[in-house]
């Protein structure tokens, strides 16, 4: 590798670019145990049961926007990556950032922000650390979280255990924590925007508990969207995903602004959903579950796992015909969370 490189803030977005830092820096450095396979969270034993633990940082700009703010948003990203790995959020660690000059009235509001959205899914703020750091160095605030959640022993996920036929579900309409944090940041003074999806995912995870044996995967779709976490699923396994366009499940002004400004909504984040593949005769059963949840109004089917298209994502479209859905190589919406 060239000496003269250096990291891009593309690097950051979630796509093929962010792929390429971790599993060439990251992962032959640390890539052994928990952390191979690259989950959201590390399964640890503990005496007596299993533990889920993870962290993330949150980097959003703007620091509030259209249905959330990054405090929110920390919180509800932690307890879903617990989540998503099979795993009962319990407890949340918070460092802060602060950069001088940030209001103390902003602070406030996210602060009352994480509080509630803690109390919301029922974890404790066990531990946490507080720096400041000069004007011009913080971007206003930065947030760290670390969760532990207890593992659920009714899943076994893992995309090895995907197979072809199983169905590929989301719980909700897909985009709109990119397109809000977008409109928010352009200043797109749209009446009825998108507004973001952060909230959390634990009660439909905890909605098919016992239907678990049946699930094989899940994920939720941030950084690079749902066609970032597909194809990583087929980069993995002999086997393709076909998604049907029109069971595409968008926002109406969420759908308006990316055809507005070009953008596929599959390359955009969402903060409060959850992809899962399960056996196809258990997915009318998790779909009425979910539907009957009020994160999980829109959950809908986006298509099956085939043996077609191999190693592919393809999305049938309105008009009949296929493409490829591909992973972005940069960054579309740097900043997202």
């Amino acid at each position: 590798m060239s000496a003269d490189r250096v990291i891009q803030l593309a690097h950051g977005g979630g796509g093929r670019l962010t792929r390429e830092l971790i599993e060439t820096e990251i992962v032959p450095r640390f890539g052994g145990g928990p952390l191979r396979g690259l989950p959201d969270g590390a399964t640890l034993p503990s005496p007596g049961e299993l533990l889920v633990f993870t962290t993330d940082s949150f980097v959003v700009q703007p620091l509030e926007f259209p249905g959330g703010n990054i405090g929110d948003l920390a919180v509800h990203g932690t307890v879903n990556d617990l989540a998503v790995c099979g795993g009962e959020p319990k407890w949340l660690s918070l460092a802060l950032i602060i950069e001088e000059g940030l209001p103390f009235a902003v602070l406030g509001r996210i602060l009352d922000s994480i509080r509630a959205a803690a109390d919301a899914c029922g974890v404790t703020v066990a531990t946490g650390d507080t720096k400041v750091v000069a004007r011009g160095q913080g971007d206003g605030l930065y947030v760290n979280t670390a969760g532990i959640g207890l593992a659920m022993p009714e899943f076994a996920l893992g995309v090895n255990k995907i197979r072809e036929g199983d169905c590929v579900l989301v719980s909700g309409t897909l985009a709109d924590h990119g397109m809000a944090v977008l409109s928010a940041r352009q200043n797109i003074g749209f009446i009825n925007g998108p507004r973001s999806d952060t909230g959390p995912v634990h009660r439909l995870v905890l909605a098919v508990r016992d239907l678990g044996g049946s699930v094989r995967f899940m994920r939720d779709p941030t950084r690079g969207g749902a066609a970032t976490v597909l194809n990583e699923i087929v980069g993995e396994c002999e086997l393709g995903v076909l998604l049907r366009e029109r069971d595409l499940p968008l926002a109406p002004a969420t759908a308006a602004v990316a055809e507005m400004l070009g953008i596929d909504p599959l390359h955009v984040a969402s903060e409060g959903r959850v992809i899962l593949i399960c056996a196809s005769e258990v997915a009318p059963a998790i779909l009425k579950r979910w539907r009957a949840l009020p994160e999980g109004a829109g959950a809908a089917c986006l298509g099956s796992v085939t043996r077609d298209n191999k190693g592919r994502v393809v999305l049938e479209t309105l008009a009949g015909g296929r493409r490829l859905v591909d992973v972005p190589r940069g960054e579309l919406l740097p900043r997202i969370c």
